[in-house]
């Protein structure tokens, strides 16, 4: 009888072997197998679990996954069809980008230092799955959250997520392009935003899984700034006076200090891995 623990360190073994690429959700191979047993055989992260045994139906799903995870180079939340982001689960597909960022881990501390009340709306631009919103609505009880994303099969998938965490009544999903969709006047206490940033150099060499996502939420432009030049000169019409904007921009990081030399970013420093994450402060 195949136990839990051994079975993680089979599935690692053999994912190191294989040279697959992680940093969807996870960056190493233990980790990677650890999600993988442990959410098709429907158990918690917890040691105790490690001997449990497993059922040979069980073990053969868990086998034909990572089989398919390193033949077809999938991203293994594709493969289960859901992930997690700020320890919320959400449901996933190929064709919107996997649920990852730093910005989830700044859910822990409400986002202070910058935040410094609990927002009454807040904004979630390219959205995805609907995973950054959703945690804001989930977080903060009494907000009101808006989600928008260009591509339709985002904007219907983070209806899902919606409906799946019964947020109906205070989430809404726009499609379009950033700003532009919103009704006229609303403003926000807080927009956030995991934009499309990979510049055109890094796009050109992504690996393979990162190729099984939708180019749309990847790709940022010559600079990766395409999107994030909209979003940061559209936010003085969006944010309230004590508006906070947050925005991941990962390498492309060093472009936007060069486009921006005056204003005045902040930029977290992460306990659980993760960079270029930045806070821009009311009309600075």
């Amino acid at each position: 009888m195949t136990r839990v623990g051994e079975l993680i360190e089979t599935c690692a073994q053999t994912l190191s072997a294989a040279g697959v690429v992680f940093g969807h959700g996870t960056d190493n191979a233990w980790d990677e197998a650890t999600v993988l047993v442990l959410s098709v055989a429907d158990l918690a992260d917890d040691e105790e679990n490690l001997a449990v045994p497993l059922a040979p139906e069980t073990v053969d799903a868990i086998r034909s996954l990572l089989r398919r995870r390193i033949d077809e180079r999938q991203p293994l939340a594709y493969l289960l069809g859901r992930w997690w982001f700020a320890g919320h689960e959400f449901l996933i597909r190929p064709g919107v980008v996997v649920p990852r960022s730093p910005i989830g881990e700044l859910f822990e501390s409400g986002f202070r230092p910058w935040l410094t009340r609990s927002p009454a709306r807040v904004l979630d631009l390219c959205t995805g799955s609907g995973c950054i919103g959703i945690s804001a609505a989930l977080l903060w009880p009494d907000a009101r959250v808006d989600l928008v994303d260009l591509d339709p099969a985002a904007v219907a998938l983070a209806r899902e997520n919606v409906a799946a965490h019964g947020l109906e009544g205070r989430v809404r999903v726009f499609e379009g392009s950033l700003y532009e969709p919103l009704p006229d006047g609303v403003r926000y206490d807080l927009v956030l935003s995991n934009p499309p940033y990979v510049d055109a150099a890094d796009m050109a060499s992504l690996p393979a899984e990162y190729r099984q996502e939708p180019e749309l939420g990847l790709a940022g432009g010559e600079d990766g700034l395409a999107l994030v030049r909209q979003i940061i000169e559209g936010r003085g019409s969006r944010l309230t006076e004590e508006g906070v904007l947050v925005c991941e921009v990962g390498m492309s990081a060093a472009a936007l200090g060069r486009a921006y030399p005056d204003l005045a970013f902040y930029w977290p420093e992460f306990e659980q891995g993760g960079e270029g994450v930045f806070v821009l402060l009311p009309l600075t």
